[in-house]
């Protein structure tokens, strides 16, 4: 199999590799602009290496480097980690996050502010020296089109965590330079993301890649970011839902005012993406219910990832996902609530359901559960090469750490579950082999889920059906007589949302939106408050168990300011111009 591009280039990054005095210096080791730029090689590394840090927010690693593991899928209701306040989102539930270590105490090189800000300076640096590159003007317009991109992908990361942040346009600055820049409004933010995507999504129109080049930055990719973007910001939390009356802030953190119009514009956004007809949802329910689900995330090349993150053969998810007896690091351990979301194999939910049963809880339920969560009993591989059943139960025989009863009550770190979710099912991390994977940074599911959720909420509910009943059916939902897979006839907007929210919940579990999603629709409150849910699972008899639901260890303590990150306060005392949000 062909190598896809950013895993060509990786060998040549060495050269290129930086040493940082600021977000705004980004200084090469032996190798001059001239150097970089007036060889076509050089420049072409040096734009696939703004792409290497693409998949920095998803990486289920990335606050490794401070002493644990996970993303921001373990500051949510999804997931518990390992209980460490070294941890940068267990510091953000906890709500000891303030401007002082937003970033320093935790993972100081993928972080929220830094990472962002030094790809946007090289997109700005190879802007600048692109006209003069010896490439023909086709291909600089290809290259111009992906690093607008990039930089708009960087930057929507940044807006929808702070809210508006200085946009500093094409500029490239020195590392001699005095900055002083106030933070654009959030309008002028979404503004200017959205028509650097259409202008890039221009430059890149007709472009079809292949074999090294596939993987690279496409017009569909433009479309969906600003499908992504748009409905980011008719969002509650900054379509007229700001945390603060202060005149001075209130613009940097949303629109002023609420305007019914902003849904509207974000599904139209989303529907253009559908509209090109070139992406579909991965089915398969032939092998087994919701085999395409699962398959999905085991393939680079499919109908279905819009942008992705390539990686080499690896087993990266097993080793950090799976338990301790498949050599697994079982971190962003699933919560008994996010097990709870997940529908019965008719579309209903397990209140609704007839075919639920508390006593056997995971039979007759959404395919996705089995694909996405290792539960009490589940026949899983072995690190023999053997499948067989992961017990998850608070007694001696089970698969939890140490193998002790006190397991759970000692160590505080069990849920009474595992993630299994773009794992190969066939390894463990004990296996020899590999499998093939890409991350999905933008897929087509979640563009369906945003047009569902945009079109619902600009009060057309009946349009929001398609794209839920395609989800479930690429699940493995079964049809029921009515072929509404068990939605309601004729919801009103309030009932379709609660059932697209939830939908969003288990379709994109774990990669990278519960986050951003419990924030923009300011529930993050709600569900951030007291402690999330475990299954506390006792073994009664040979094959009998009492599943009773407990409370995690780690506290909740979301406060309002939280729904915004602090500006660094490295940052507002470089540039007293740039305003602090609410709260901090």
């Amino acid at each position: 199999m062909k190598y896809l591009f950013i895993l060509i280039t990786l060998f040549s990054f060495g050269m290129l590799s930086c040493k940082k005095s600021s977000f705004l210096d980004d200084k090469t080791n032996g190798l001059s602009a001239d150097a970089i730029f007036t060889d076509s090689v050089q420049t072409l590394n040096f734009l696939n290496k703004i792409y290497l840090d693409a998949g920095y927010s998803f990486g289920p690693s990335r606050f490794s480097s401070a002493g644990g593991s996970g993303n921001t899928e373990l500051a949510t209701d999804n997931t518990e980690g390992n209980n460490n306040t070294a941890v940068w989102a267990d510091s953000y539930v906890r709500g000891s996050i303030g401007p002082t270590n937003v970033l320093t105490n935790f993972a100081t090189d993928k972080d929220f502010w830094n990472t962002p800000y030094k790809n946007i300076r090289r997109v700005n640096l190879l802007l600048s020296k692109l006209p003069d590159a010896p490439f023909a003007e086709i291909t600089k317009k290809r290259i111009r089109g992906e690093i607008r991109f990039l930089r708009a992908y960087y930057y929507h990361y940044m807006v929808v965590a702070f809210g508006g942040i200085p946009i500093i346009n094409d500029q490239v600055f020195d590392i001699n330079d005095i900055i002083n820049i106030p933070r654009n409004s959030f309008a002028d933010c979404i503004t200017y993301l959205t028509s650097e995507l259409d202008a890039a999504a221009a430059d890149l129109n007709g472009l079809v890649y292949k074999d090294l080049d596939y993987g690279r930055v496409t017009r569909g990719a433009c479309l969906a970011l600003k499908a992504r973007v748009l409905l980011y910001a008719a969002s509650p939390l900054f379509n007229g839902g700001a945390t603060t009356t202060d005149a001075n802030i209130v613009a940097l953190v949303g629109y002023p005012s609420y305007n019914v119009n902003r849904w509207q514009q974000a599904a139209d956004a989303a529907n253009a993406v559908i509209n090109l007809n070139q992406y579909a949802l991965y089915v398969d329910n032939a092998t087994r219910p919701g085999y395409g689900f699962y398959q999905v995330f085991l393939r680079r090349v499919n109908s279905e990832y819009i942008f992705a993150y390539n990686r080499p053969a690896q087993k990266e998810f097993e080793a950090y996902y799976l338990p301790p007896t498949r050599s697994g690091a079982s971190i962003q351990k699933p919560t008994q609530s996010l097990v709870e979301s997940f529908l019965m194999r008719d579309g209903k939910s397990i209140k609704e359901s007839a075919a639920y049963n508390p006593n056997d809880p995971y039979v007759n339920r959404d395919p996705r559960l089995d694909n996405s969560i290792i539960y009490n009993g589940q026949t899983y591989m072995s690190n023999t090469g053997v499948k067989g059943q992961v017990f998850t139960y608070t007694s001696v025989g089970s698969t939890i750490p140490n193998n002790t009863s006190d397991a759970y009550t000692t160590s505080n770190r069990f849920t009474g579950y595992f993630a299994r979710k773009m794992c190969d099912e066939n390894l463990t991390n004990a296996l020899s082999g590999n499998t093939e994977r890409a991350w999905p940074l933008i897929r087509y599911a979640e563009i369906l889920l945003n047009y569902a959720e945009a079109i619902n909420e600009a009060g057309q509910p009946g349009l929001a059906y398609a794209p839920v009943i395609a989800i479930r059916a690429r699940a493995g939902i079964t049809s029921g007589s009515d072929n509404l897979y068990g939605l309601k006839p004729n919801m009103t907007t309030e009932q379709m949302r609660e059932i697209i929210r939830n939908e969003r919940r288990i379709e994109l579990a774990f990669e990278d939106h519960r986050w951003n999603d419990i924030r923009r629709w300011k529930i993050a409150e709600k569900v951030l408050s007291g402690f999330n849910s475990v299954d506390v699972i006792t073994r009664t008899g040979t094959s009998t168990y009492v599943h009773t639901i407990g409370s995690a260890p780690r506290i909740l303590s979301f406060r309002n300011a939280m729904y915004l990150l602090p500006i660094p306060l490295s940052e507002i005392q470089k540039m007293p111009l740039m305003l602090q949000n609410p709260g901090y």
